[in-house]
């Protein structure tokens, strides 16, 4: 697929924000989560809108020094391409055997150009690199250092549609999650395919995993292969675990 790697930060964040604006109220300025109205949900409208009320719309969240990188556990990790695990990926196993040499991530739904990106195209675009603290639903932290494109870059890339308003992205392991375009576009979400330095191991999700800084680390999926742009939001998983989880 053909790239655009000469897009700016400044670009992708207009267009989210063009993008975004479907997202609020008709009546209100204040926007609710998808998720509104929800009983078993009802956290994300205390977070979803506290979050979006009281912070700037690109708040980035705080990033560290390389003298901060700590030990990182990878607690609840199962390895896809391991067949004696409940969520055995042959596919992945497969990849996994050739280094990755032919993973590819596909994009489609509510964009001009859907296409397959490998990680040579990812790593063509315009690199970033992060020291953030990841903060794990089970309650420990860790901080590491994060390398990979912005989403909102690649987003750009394949044409986002005006109608858009979520990315759904699924991983080898049978998860699947969402964020809205606000996050989406945020400057510290990446796809990220290195780690402190080195290329993202197995057990933090390689060959590239989602980064979502700005909420708890169960949004920052692992293992991914596919991103989905809807105009409509998709329920996924446990509704009894948060669709937004700002932190």
């Amino acid at each position: 697929m053909k790239k655009k790697p000469s897009l700016t930060r400044r670009d992708a964040l207009k267009a989210g924000a063009v993008a975004l604006g479907g997202l609020l109220l008709p009546s209100c300025s204040t926007p609710l989560p998808p998720t509104y109205g929800k009983i078993l949900r009802m956290s994300d409208n205390l977070t979803y809108v506290a979050q979006r009320t009281l912070l700037p719309g690109q708040a980035l969240a705080k990033e560290y020094s390389y003298s901060d990188i700590s030990s990182f556990p990878a607690l609840g990790t199962v390895d896809p391409g391991d067949s004696s695990k409940e969520y055995y990926s042959e596919e992945y196993e497969k990849l996994r055997k050739g280094g990755f040499a032919d993973w590819k991530i596909k994009i489609e739904g509510s964009v001009a150009n859907p296409g397959y990106y490998s990680l040579a195209d990812l790593q063509l675009f315009p690199k970033q690199s992060h020291i953030t603290r990841h903060t794990c639903e089970e309650g420990w932290t860790a901080i590491a250092q994060w390398t990979g494109v912005s989403l909102g870059t690649v987003l750009q890339s394949v044409g986002i549609l005006p109608s858009a308003r979520y990315v759904n992205y699924y991983s080898y392991d049978g998860w699947a999650d969402s964020i809205d375009l606000m996050d989406a576009f945020h400057p510290q979400t990446i796809l990220a395919y290195g780690m402190n330095g080195k290329n993202l191991p197995i057990q933090h999700g390689a060959p590239v995993r989602m980064r979502v800084e700005t909420q708890i680390g169960y949004k920052s999926m692992k293992f991914l292969n596919k991103i989905v742009v809807t105009d409509e939001f998709s329920e996924f998983g446990d509704p009894n675990w948060s669709w937004f989880t700002g932190i």
